[in-house]
Formats: C-alpha cells, structure tokens, sequence
C-alpha cells in the first residue's frame, strides 16, 4: 500500500521522432538518481515495436537491450514502466489480438519489468464493424481490454491507462460530461492509474481546479504526462527553460507527473534539473512556497556549465566512433508527427549518428538492430565519415588534400572547408582575390572552447518555453516590432522635423542589430564547443535562428533612409503589412492556444514581422552537413564594394563564356556588363554578402523595371558608350566590348512586368559552404523590394549558362520563389505576395 502511494515523478521517452540512444538513456538514469526522481517510463513513438508493428516481440538481442535497460533503471532506485500502443489497429474483439498483446507483455515482464502502460493516444475513435457488435462504445472496449490485461499481468501495483480524451480540449462536450470520459471512470478497474495532459495537449499551467473535476470524473487522481518541454511538433523549437506553471501543491490531486520532453537528449538537462527541483520540494511542508522556477533555473545552469565543458562525443558515445571511407547505411525514421522533426528529418548528419549509435564496428552498426531504433527501410548512403581524432563529421575522400591534413595537425576544424555532398577539403588563402584581408578580430573558426555561462544564458532565453520567451528573445520581438512600426521615421521621403524620433529609431535598430549579432556568436560558439554531443543536438536550432538574425539584421540596416512612406504610389512598408500585427506567437494567440498553432517559436517570429514571413521555403531547409563556425555579415551595398564585387564578377562570368583572363583588355567590362546598371542606378536595392575574408556574393535588385529600363537607355548606356567606343583613333574595338551591349535591356513584355514588375541579380563565389547565408541574402532582397510594394519579381538566366543555372538549382531558387522556369526565355519567376 505504501508502494501504491508513492507519487510518481520522472521521465516518459513518448515522443514522436529518432529514440534515444542505450547510452543517452543510461546517462539520463544517472542524471534522475541525482536529482530525486523515481520512475523512467518507455513508450517512443518511432520503436516500431511499440506502436505500429505492437504485435511483434522482441529479438534476442533486443531482449538482452530490453533487459540491461530495466536492470540498470533497477540499479538506480528507478521504477521501470514499459508501454505499448496498440490502439491503431488493434481488434478489441479479437482473441488473437489480445493473445499478441498478451504474449508481448509476458516477453516484457520476463525481463524484470514491474510496471507497465497501455496508451490509446493520438488513434480514431471509430470501431469496426466485429467490435461494435461487441462493445457498446469505444471506451467500454478498451476498458474491458485493458482490465484483462491488468488481470494477466498480476494486477501490478503500478499500471498506466491513456485514455484517448487525454486532456481538457478534447473532451466532448466537455470534462464533466464527457461519456467517454465517464465510462473509463465507472468501468476501469481501481488499481489502474490514468494518464492526463491537463486542459491542453501542452499546457501552459495545471490548476487544483481542473485536476479536481478531472478526479472526479476518473473517480481517481490523474497522473499527468506532462508536455510542457516536448518539440516533436515543431521543426525549429526546442525548449531550454524552467519547469514551470505547477505548483509543488498539486501533488495532493495527482497519482504522480511524467515529463515528456524535448527530443534532443542533450537540451533536456535543464527541464529534468529543474522537474527533480520540483519534486524535492513537494516534500516540504510549505510545498507552495518551496519551488521558485527562475532559482532552479540559476541552480541548473550552473551545473549544466559543468556538462557543457566535458568532451562529449555525438551519441553520448565513450570514444568517437571510427568510419572507414566505404558507405554507412542511414537508417533515418519519418516522424509520426507531421511535422518532420530535425531529430528524423533525414538529414544526413542525424541518418549518421543513428547508424552509429549501437555498439560495435561500423559495419555492425549497419545492421545490428537496437532497442528504440526503426529496423533499416531502405537507408541511403550518407557519403561521410568520421574524424577518428575528434569525432567531427568531415568528407569522406578518396584522398585526403595536403592542406586539410596539416590544418587538422594544427588543430583547425578542417571540416568546415569541406564541400557538400563530399570532394576533397579546400585550404581558405589568407587572403582573398591576392589582397589580405582583416578578419577585425572575429572569433577563429577552428578552436574548440568552454561554453561561458553569459553564453549559456542567452541561449536558455532564446528558446525559453512554449507559450514564453526569455528576457533576451522578449527584447528582440519588440525592438523589431517597434522598429516596424516606426520605419516612416526614417522613410526615404518621410516628413522633415522629426529628428528626435529618427535618432531614437536608429539608436534601437543599433540595440537590434547588436542582438543579432550576439545570436551570430552564440552560433560560432556553440560550434566551436568542446561538447560535440551539445552541438549535435542543439546545431540546426542555433543555425536556424543565426540565418533569421542575419536577414532582420540586414533588413533593419536597410531600412533607415531607403523605405517608401504612404504617399508614395509605388507601395509602403506599412500597406504591406496590413496583415500583420505588432504582437505574433504566444501573445498573439493567447493562453488558450497550443503552441503548433503558431510554428517557429522565436525564428518563426522574427520571420513573420518581415515582409516575405510567409513564404516559408525561405526559412525552412536541412542545416548543412558540416557545421561551420564561419561568421557571414549581410548589410546594403557601400560605394567602397564596388571594386571588389566587379573582381568577383570578372572571375566568374570570364569562366562562364569561355573567355581567358589575358583576353579581356579592360578590368571593369564584365562588372560594368552584369552589375554595373545595378549599381549605378538602384544602389538602394544592392546587398552584399561578406565572410571573415571579405565580400564573397551579392544580391541586386530592381524595383520597377520598366522606369529602370528608361533610366538605362537615358543615362547608363551613353556613358558605357563612352567608356568603351565601338571605334578607338580608327581601330575597331576587341570583339569583348560587344559583350557589353549583348543583350541589352530586353523589352520584356506587359503580361510579365505586370505580375513580375521586379529583376534580381544573384552572385556567390563557389567556395561558399553554407549555400543558406545565400538564401538569407536573396531573403534581404525580397523584403526590400516587397517593403516598397513590388509583387513580383524575375531573374533572366541565359539557357546556355549552365554553371549560373546549375548555382541556382543548388540554391533550391525555383523552391525560393515558388515560381516556375522559362527556359526557352531565360526567365525564372517567383511571387512576393
């Protein structure tokens, strides 16, 4: 009896995405008999033995997995909880079916294991046609089913029911008279404990209130699967804070409180740390005013510091594991969830790490199956390997360049050079173009360095919770959100007097900028860390949010002195945001809403105050294989750049058209050719994109191409005319300048500048590896041309110019700008709006 009383607190691994590793799990037993917890209970979604194919049993190898886990959880004072749900498929009728069911448990219980749960979550209420002869509804046959099984298995002093009206909001009508809920109350015997969320799949709070009518209704006390730090429902959020928003004193109405949290093993020390807080405080007389969140948050940050700075391998692996150069099978899962988590969204860097979580030889690791992991459907090959020095995803290479070996003896994090997709590692020059260049000490890409805790801190309040942000996410929404609102301060043709409000706007948009360029550290740390396991886990949250930063970065640059007001016909910043409000996420919607209403979390914010935010393809792609702690800075064209950009356009158009260097005569044709218009002529829609080495891309913009086009025939070319006469002291001209005046302004017709009344010129030097600062940089360059009213927008691609084609494929640029290819006309087109 004593045992029945014990409130249960601790962790359920529930869901939906790639399971935890044995040593991710044995790491998190040592972590909960630290901190006071007491019960593990394993139910991933993605185990296909444990949901979609219930009915097989284990191996024996999965087995002696199965049992090792359940001893070592025994061996830390942990109660192992093992489920199962079959509620998808299952024939409540069948014979056969409960034998499975049966005979799966047994398997189980055989192994040691004591307590067990049977979820009917996330399933159809319908039943067939042999169930509904048999059953008078869908909760009296899984109450019957599930009383049997209580039976078979001794009626074990801990036994778990989830109900498929687990929380508030999916009670029909409501809680109180909910028949479903009702019969599970009457009918269930009273030995089993039933699993609630609270008002909401993820709930902001739980109240004594709605916990009493819920125990009312069971006739016994809930025990809560708590969400509040799950992310399987959001590709781009991952929850770092406090437990929060249950107060110690709810024990009393509660059977015990299991924290389903994030995914990623390596973000969930916090949410634990602070949950085993909780429960110690429970324990205390004053139990209401014993639990401070924002305390448990300061007391586990400063021993996650300590984590942070051990060398950790990806996996929580002992030592790094060693791939020879042949293929590693990938054994990606597809989430259940739909939004396609980073944790099995297929990449190739979270396919590797799955194939080398089990123990063993690479080669073993491709087959061998283990616990918690999708047996192998076809994997892909991954075309990498890893270092066997620091464990760091590098290209697998036939042969391995000189150079990239004598950076990794120096200690240079080499594989950032790599090419993606594999090929030999490129060695970056000193300088670029023959001229060196200041790197203005920025932080070096390759040293591997403790996390500090300023660092730490930043970014715990970046990815906060569900329905809050941190103090440091809070301050950017709303100078961003208030630099929008006030953008007219500083229009290019706004209303003199206002100096005041100007300086104020610009003294903000420094504030703004200087964030962005804090989350553009914290995502070179983070890279550089010491703790590989962290970066791995953490990495496409980081990343993400660095790219969103360093298009609102630019886009906020952009803005002081080059935004249209509302009298100018062309468009205005504030008539295209007609739509959006000052407020977005948690606060926009409201405590009642679950958090996937609103997707992104801090990164989906920022991205829907810009222009283009609802173009998603612009912000929604894989992270790239190899990390890289390069600092990328995008910002509006200066006068000063104009002699760089036309040495970068010079190399890459003259291999373009097959022109050698020593033919071409004068150093400025190929810039004036391809940019020079641009420049000339609408330097308020020009942005370059500049690395610690210099400018390495440009994005060039014209908002209205039809009065650009009477601009150039007026002024631009008579002047090239002059610069380059066709006739020179009676010789003719080399046949290079008639490269200038090929394909002059095209006369584009009606039909198309009327829905595409916009032009863009993209340009990137090859050696890029993160082709998304690219996307970023043509990002900047929709907003503003969105900003200032333009729908549309076009980019003319010559069909024989293969390299340009194939460098826009790379960029996924048709995916970009939703649009559609013309390549008889060499056009490319996308919609702004």
């Amino acid at each position: 009896m004593e045992e029945k009383r014990e409130f249960l607190c601790g962790v359920v691994e529930g869901f939906y995405g790639r399971p935890w590793s044995m040593e991710q799990r044995k790491v998190l037993f040592q972590w909960m008999e630290k901190w006071g917890l007491n019960t593990y209970l394993y139910g991933p979604k993605d185990d296909l033995k444990h949901r979609l194919l219930w009915r097989e049993v284990y191996s024996q190898e999965e087995e002696a997995q199965l049992k090792t886990l359940v001893s070592e959880s025994e061996s830390r004072g942990l109660r192992f909880v093992y489920a199962l749900s079959p509620g998808q498929d299952i024939v409540f009728s069948s014979s056969c079916d409960i034998g499975l069911l049966k005979r799966k448990l047994k398997q189980v219980a055989d192994l040691g294991c004591q307590a067990f749960a049977i979820l009917f979550d996330d399933i159809d209420h319908s039943l067939c046609q042999a169930d509904s002869e048999t059953f008078s509804s869908f909760a009296h046959a899984q109450v019957t089913v599930t009383n049997e099984i209580f039976r078979f298995l001794g009626e074990p002093s801990v036994f778990l029911f989830c109900p498929t009206e687990y929380c508030g909001s999916l009670c029909s009508p409501n809680v109180a008279k909910s028949p479903y809920l009702l019969t599970v109350g009457e009918d269930l015997l009273p030995g089993i404990s039933v699993i609630w969320t609270g008002s909401k799949v993820i709930s902001r709070e739980l109240s004594a209130d709605s916990l009493e009518e819920v125990q009312m209704v069971l006739q016994r006390p809930p025990l809560v699967w708590d969400n509040l730090h799950a992310n399987d429902y959001d590709s781009r959020r991952v929850f770092l804070g406090p437990f929060k928003g249950r107060a110690p004193g709810l024990r009393k109405h509660l059977r015990g409180l299991l924290l389903n949290p994030n995914c990623e093993f390596e973000a969930d020390y916090i949410p634990l740390h602070t949950l085993g807080a909780w429960h110690r405080a429970g324990h205390q007389k004053d139990a209401e005013g014993q639990y401070c969140p924002e305390e448990a948050l300061s007391a586990a940050l400063k021993d996650w510091m300590v984590e942070l700075n051990q060398t950790l391998h990806p996996g929580r692996q002992d030592r790094p594991v060693e791939l020879k150069p042949s293929v590693a099978k990938s054994k990606s899962k597809t989430a259940g969830s739909a939004d396609n988590h980073p944790a099995t969204r297929g990449s190739q860097l979270k396919s590797l790490l799955d194939a080398t979580q089990g123990q063993g030889s690479p080669s073993e690791a491709s087959t061998k199956p283990t616990l918690g992991t999708t047996p192998d459907r076809g994997g892909q090959d991954t075309g990498v390997a890893l270092c066997s020095e620091e464990g760091d995803l590098i290209a697998d290479r036939k042969t391995k360049s000189p150079s990239a070996e004598e950076d990794r003896q120096e200690g240079k994090d080499s594989k950032e050079e790599s090419q993606e997709g594999g090929g030999k590692a490129k060695e970056r020059p000193p300088s670029r173009n023959g001229i060196q260049v200041k790197t203005q000490g920025k932080v070096s890409c390759g040293s591997k360095t403790p996390l500090t805790e300023s660092e730490v801190r930043l970014l715990t309040g970046l990815y906060y919770l569900p329905h809050e942000h941190g103090a440091p996410a809070q301050r950017l929404l709303q100078d961003l959100a208030w630099l929008k609102a006030n953008s007219h301060c500083v229009s290019a043709n706004g209303k003199k007097g206002q100096s005041q409000k100007a300086e104020e706007w610009r003294r903000r948009a420094e504030q703004f900028q200087a964030a962005c360029e804090d989350i553009a550290r914290l995502h070179c740390s983070v890279v550089n860390s010491v703790n590989r396991a962290f970066l791995y886990d953490l990495y496409p949250y980081v990343w993400d949010l660095r790219n969103t930063a360093l298009v609102a970065k630019a886009f906020i640059s952009w803005l002081d002195g080059r935004v249209l007001n509302d009298g100018c016909p062309a468009g205005s910043w504030r008539n295209c945001f007609h739509w959006c409000g000052t407020t977005m996420g948690a606060e926009l919607l409201g405590v009642e809403s679950e958090p996937w209403m609103f997707k992104g979390g801090l990164a989906g914010e920022v991205q829907m105050l810009l222009p283009v935010g609802t173009n998603s393809e612009l912000f929604s792609h894989p992270p790239p294989l190899f990390p890289t702690s390069r600092l990328y800075n995008i910002r509006p064209f200066q006068l000063k750049d104009k002699v760089e950009l036309y040495r970068m356009v010079r190399q890459l158009h003259m291999k373009t058209l097959g022109i050698p260097d020593a033919a071409l005569t004068h150093p400025d044709l190929m810039g004036d050719r391809f940019l020079g218009a641009f420049l000339a002529l609408c330097p308020e829609y020009s942005f370059v994109l500049e690395d610690e080495l210099g400018v390495c891309g440009c994005a060039l913009g014209i908002l209205d191409v039809r009065s650009f086009a009477k601009r150039c025939q007026a002024t631009w070319l008579p002047s090239m005319r002059d610069k380059y006469p066709s006739r020179t002291h009676g010789v003719a001209a080399p046949q290079e300048v008639l490269l200038l005046y090929q394909d002059e302004q095209s006369d584009y017709p009606d039909s198309l500048l009327y829905h595409f009344p916009s032009q863009l010129c993209l340009d990137a030097l090859p050696e890029l590896v993160d082709c998304s600062v690219t996307r970023s940089l043509l990002t900047v360059l929709f907003s503003a041309l969105k900003a200032n009213g333009s729908q549309g927008v076009f980019c003319e691609v010559l069909p024989t110019d293969h390299t340009r084609l194939e460098f826009l494929t790379k960029l996924g640029f048709l995916e970009i700008l939703r649009g559609e290819a013309r390549p008889r006309e060499g056009l490319v087109l996308g919609r702004l709006l």
